[in-house]
């Protein structure tokens, strides 16, 4: 793609025009099998082996999701995937596919918008899946509306509310890092990059979603809100109370602590009340599957979390009205 127009000024959407943009944002890329009509029509065609689609969908809203500043668009459009495929892994499915909707000013840079679509392509093509449609419109600034469709494959969908007093809770993947990030971001400390780059793009457990379906689980959610925010809905919906330990979650605890001496804030908020890591936390009946550390336990209701046997009075997570 020509990365300028005469007089060396970039092409914006507005010049190249939304067909063309669509065009280019298209042109070359493979579909799965799973795809039996991609992108080109009014609308795509995707196989249901199983019989059942599991769909969720979600949106990514500049300056209140991602800041440009420190995403480029690559990440912004990895992490849209992201958030969305966890949401299907959370339901014990594999991701198949993906439709995008991406609103951007007019003058948003072209190259932008293909950069984006590469950050939603990689993402999508590491887990097998496609990106089979979507739209582009003029918008203020930019906002991507991402729906995913996922695939049992034969297993029962796992939901928020099956827990069962007994149950062991058990989480895979990380906790903590992503607000550790957006902290070190926020405070212009450009120590611990690893950290600051687990904020920008998140780096969920996408295949022990099926993994836990199949070896029983009772209940699971990805950590998108916060663990303790998100074990809330396990337990609002499954009508327990759920006890976890934090002497088990000591290694996120110990990522996080240095950034958090820094930074001024306290490492267990982080732990405990810190969205976007997009780890999974299922229940179990009995031991969990290989890489799942349990991390709790399910007792007699009523609803609600404890920390090591008593209320948490820190941050419980993320609210999307809330500043």
């Amino acid at each position: 793609m020509a990365g300028d127009e005469a007089g060396g000024r970039a092409e914006t959407l507005a010049a190249v025009g939304e067909f063309a943009v669509i065009d280019r944002l298209v042109a070359g890329r493979r579909q799965p099998g799973a795809v039996a009509l991609g992108p080109g029509d009014d609308a795509a065609v995707v196989h249901a082996a199983d019989g059942r689609t599991v769909v969720c969908t979600d949106m990514l809203v500049q300056d209140r999701h991602f800041r440009l500043d420190w995403s480029t668009p690559h990440q912004v459009g990895r992490k849209a995937i992201a958030q969305n495929a966890a949401d299907i892994a959370a339901m014990g499915a594999r991701s198949t596919a993906f439709v995008v909707a991406f609103g951007a000013p007019a003058d948003t840079p072209a190259a932008a918008a293909l950069a984006l679509a590469d950050g939603l392509w990689a993402e999508a093509q590491s887990l097998g899946a496609g990106i089979v449609g979507g739209d582009l419109v003029r918008a203020p600034n930019w906002v991507v509306s991402v729906t995913a469709l996922g695939d049992l494959e034969g297993r029962p969908p796992v939901p928020r509310g099956g827990a069962r007093a007994g149950d062991v809770v058990a989480a895979v993947g990380q906790l903590g890092r992503s607000a550790a990030g957006y902290a070190l971001w926020r405070n212009g400390i450009k120590d611990f990059p690893a950290l600051r780059e687990r904020h920008l793009v998140p780096a969920p457990p996408y295949r022990q979603g099926p993994v836990a379906a199949s070896s029983g689980a009772t209940s699971m959610i990805d950590v998108s809100d916060g663990l303790v925010a998100d074990l809330g809905h396990v337990a609002e919906s499954s009508a327990v109370g759920i006890d976890v330990f934090t002497d088990a979650l000591a290694g996120d605890h110990a990522a996080v602590a240095p950034a958090a001496e820094v930074t001024g804030a306290d490492a267990w908020s982080w732990v405990l009340g810190g969205g976007e890591d997009h780890a999974l936390v299922a229940t179990f009946p009995g031991e969990p599957p290989p890489g799942w550390r349990v991390i709790g336990r399910v007792v007699d209701g009523p609803a609600r979390v404890l920390v090591d046997g008593v209320a948490w009075s820190g941050s419980a997570g993320w609210e999307s009205f809330g500043d």
